[in-house]
């Protein structure tokens, strides 16, 4: 249980922390950084910044370091300031739909490692949270490079974790057993939990293709189709966690029933199942996706137009987004993103033909980079970016995540 409100957390009180919040999220997204460059960034006063760095430091989130003489300049040398690597550790987990995926990473943001394992799609939740408690172990030892040993689950650990469906504020994730209860009391950490698809899009705006944008789309081409919206930084989630259900807008008024209830969604097109069958249906005779990857790779005339169709609904799909919420940057990831420029330049076609001109110039479609371990660092990057363990404050209202 993560701890609410205290009883001393006024005006005063919130400012603070969102002083040190801000300090923290630019040594984050900066790595280390002099005062100046702090001062630079946030805006602070002298003064005030000096106040919240002290207190950082003394709390040990923030250590100062000076530049090894080897690389020092002339003059007094300038003063770093960083995240603690040693504070404690953050671990991510997504529990996909046949596979479990891990990865940890130091509050520094320093990778610790990433494992992965798939699995019978009718795994309890005991049994998957094995499978990652087994993953995590791996990762100790040779993993851990020269600092070896096995994780560390301190003072500011937590556990970000990704399901798959949507997830109300503070919900409980499903299935037979509470999955947050039951990682908490194997871990006896705090533990985080959202939506896996809009976890990797997350990730994909922390470390990934989107590391330089603002407002971010993310859609996933996989066996169901989905996304996230980044909006500032941090995930919306929207009412009862419906936010990034992309692949239900409709793309053919006329087309196949979707499991959603709807009609002619574009998962009903766009998943890899739906895009399988498609291939088929036109005489393609790919057993699965790879292989269906592997012809149009080669250059398949079947297979490069059905993703020329695909392309094109997905296109339609994302300028409907562009103009509604104007992101700056359009990521693209899943399974079916690995065709490359088969499938994303008739995206971008569509998406030209159907965005508003005036934001034609400025919208930007990218390829996915950070693979099935996306998920996993986005329940991390959930972790460092929203969990109050990173500075001395509870949260402003009470929560709880188990």
């Amino acid at each position: 249980m993560l701890c609410g409100m205290q009883a001393h957390d006024g005006p005063l009180t919130r400012l603070r922390k969102s002083h040190e919040q801000s300090v923290l999220d630019l040594l984050r997204k900066h790595g280390p950084l002099s005062r100046a460059e702090l001062g630079a960034h946030s805006g602070l006063s002298r003064t005030t910044l000096y106040d919240i760095v002290a207190g950082l430091v003394e709390g040990g989130t923030v250590v100062a370091s000076t530049p090894p003489a080897e690389v020092r300049r002339r003059g007094r040398p300038v003063e770093k300031l960083s995240l603690n690597p040693q504070a404690g550790e953050a671990i991510g987990i997504d529990f996909a739909r046949r596979a479990v995926h891990v990865s940890a990473v130091n509050v520094a943001h320093e990778m610790l490692g990433s494992a992965s394992e798939a699995h019978p799609p009718d795994l309890t939740w005991t049994q998957r949270t094995d499978i990652a408690q087994r993953l995590l172990g791996s990762l100790g030892g040779p993993a851990r490079g020269s600092r070896g040993g096995p994780l560390r689950l301190g003072s500011l650990s937590a556990i970000g974790v990704g399901i798959v469906g949507p997830i109300a504020e503070g919900a409980r994730a499903p299935g037979p057993e509470p999955l947050a209860a039951l990682l908490r009391e194997r871990f006896g950490v705090p533990v985080l939990v959202d939506n896996n698809t809009r976890l990797a899009a997350l990730a994909e705006a922390v470390w990934g293709a989107a590391c330089d944008g603002g407002d971010v789309v993310y859609l996933r081409l996989s066996h169901g189709v989905g996304g996230g919206l980044v909006v500032g930084g941090s995930l919306h989630r929207g009412t009862d966690g419906m936010s990034g259900e992309f692949g239900h807008i409709t793309v053919d008024a006329r087309g196949a029933p979707c499991e959603c209830g709807g009609t002619g969604c574009l998962e009903t097109v766009a998943s890899l199942d739906a895009v399988l069958a498609r291939y088929r249906s036109a005489g393609g005779s790919a057993p699965d996706v790879p292989a269906f990857l592997d012809a149009a790779a080669a250059g398949d005339r079947t297979a490069r137009s059905v993703l020329e169709r695909v392309g094109r609904d997905v296109g339609r799909v994302l300028a409907a987004v562009c103009n509604a919420i104007g992101p700056g940057v359009l990521v693209v990831g899943g399974e079916l993103a690995q065709a490359g420029p088969a499938l994303v330049e008739p995206v971008e076609r569509a998406l030209h033909a159907h965005v508003m001109p005036r934001v034609r110039d400025r919208v930007h479609v990218r390829l996915a980079t950070l693979g099935e371990a996306g998920s996993a660092l986005g329940g991390i990057a959930l972790v460092l970016h929203e969990s109050p363990l990173l500075s001395r404050y509870p949260p402003p209202v009470a929560q709880e995540h188990a």
